[in-house]
């Protein structure tokens, strides 16, 4: 799996109402662990944390989020895409320290690997920029679409949190770990889904400027063939004067120039077939993690259908089990009864003794 966990602690899990923005709202009954975590894949940092098997903290970690520490064991940080304010509160101010000092560096981590991503993407969409005649059409770079932060809200900070020192680390039930392995492959699916999305709009904007390229290519090379024959016909015509040799090599530094722009352009291809050999990977990929998703949830509900059939003979033999015990009660009854009745005629036997 690309996402690791690096670094988990303790807190109380709250959520700004959506209602007020005031208020907080607690989405934790007790001190639960608070991850963050890093997909090496896509070089994104997330803070997730699980209450059981329900995801109430999964908040991807943006450039311009700001954690802010409203108290000495409280701090909160504003979700755009969440459309919400988490709040953690701490058991004590090491806590909140280290835990903000863990988000300041995964922010700016996280800023630098945007800013890695945008220069090689400008990188690869800028074709090169040459002196000939018609200016080619540079491809459109894709538009970065940053999220607009949420208004920082300042609400009543919970005074009273009892946390307990608890291990940072708890194993998780079989159950447990199945809920969070589909959370993690539904989430890498949505992932690719977007990355799909993304891909098939770019590979769309470069069939249309390729198509324009091929258009262009054409005429260059018609302009090439047209100046070899105004140079043929120079030549045939004029004396070999310096106006003519100066000519010809204008000529030919255009026709060089034009020669280098069809290889430009030809590379420029080459490189736009790979992307759409990758965004075919990036295809096949979501399909084997789709069919992976399937064969989870399959296995999980026979998992299911095989818990309630037991379920359902444990209380068939709980069942028969008291059954038995009433029967074993009932012939212990019987039994006392007719030790009774023998040691009554015991009795009686032993009189019939002594009075004969």
């Amino acid at each position: 799996m690309g996402e690791q966990p690096i670094f988990s602690t303790r807190a109380h899990v709250f959520q700004i109402d959506p209602n007020t923005k005031k208020n907080w709202v607690p989405t934790s009954k007790h001190a639960v662990t608070v991850s963050y975590f890093f997909d090496c894949t896509r070089s994104v940092y997330r803070i997730i944390s699980l209450d059981g098997s329900k995801a109430i903290i999964n908040s991807t970690i943006t450039p311009n989020m700001t954690f802010t520490k409203t108290s000495q064991k409280f701090g909160q940080w504003a979700d755009s895409r969440a459309n919400t304010v988490y709040g953690l509160g701490f058991s004590s101010e090491s806590q909140l320290a280290k835990f903000a000092e863990k988000f300041a560096e995964f922010k700016e981590a996280a800023r630098l690997a945007k800013e890695k991503s945008q220069e090689k993407m400008e990188l690869s969409s800028t074709p090169s920029q040459e002196s000939i005649p018609g200016d080619l059409l540079s491809p459109l770079s894709p538009d970065t679409i940053n999220g607009t932060e949420l208004e920082r809200v300042t609400p009543d900070t919970p005074q009273h949190i009892e946390a307990r020192a608890e291990p940072s680390h708890k194993t998780l039930p079989p159950s447990h770990s199945s809920s969070s392995m589909n959370k993690h492959w539904e989430a890498e699916l949505e992932a690719l889904k977007g990355n799909n999305a993304k891909l098939t709009a770019a590979l769309l904007e470069s069939s249309a400027n390729v198509k324009q390229w091929k258009q262009q290519l054409g005429a260059y090379q018609e302009e090439a063939e047209r100046l070899h024959k105004r140079v043929t016909e120079l030549e045939c015509v004029s004396g070999q004067t310096t106006v003519i040799k100066s000519q010809k090599t204008e000529l030919n530094q255009t026709i060089e120039e034009l020669e280098a722009a069809l290889k430009a352009k030809e590379e420029e291809l080459e490189r736009l077939k790979e992307e759409v050999e990758t965004a075919n990977g990036f295809q096949f990929k979501k399909e084997s993690l789709s069919q992976k998703l399937q064969d989870t949830e399959s296995r999980n509900q026979a998992l299911e259908a095989r818990l309630s059939e037991l379920e359902q003979r444990l209380e068939g033999q709980q069942q028969e089990r008291e059954a038995f015990r009433d029967s074993l009660r009932s012939l212990l009854e019987l039994l006392d009864g007719k030790i009774f009745e023998l040691t009554e005629l015991r009795d009686t036997l032993g009189k019939l003794l002594e009075s004969s």
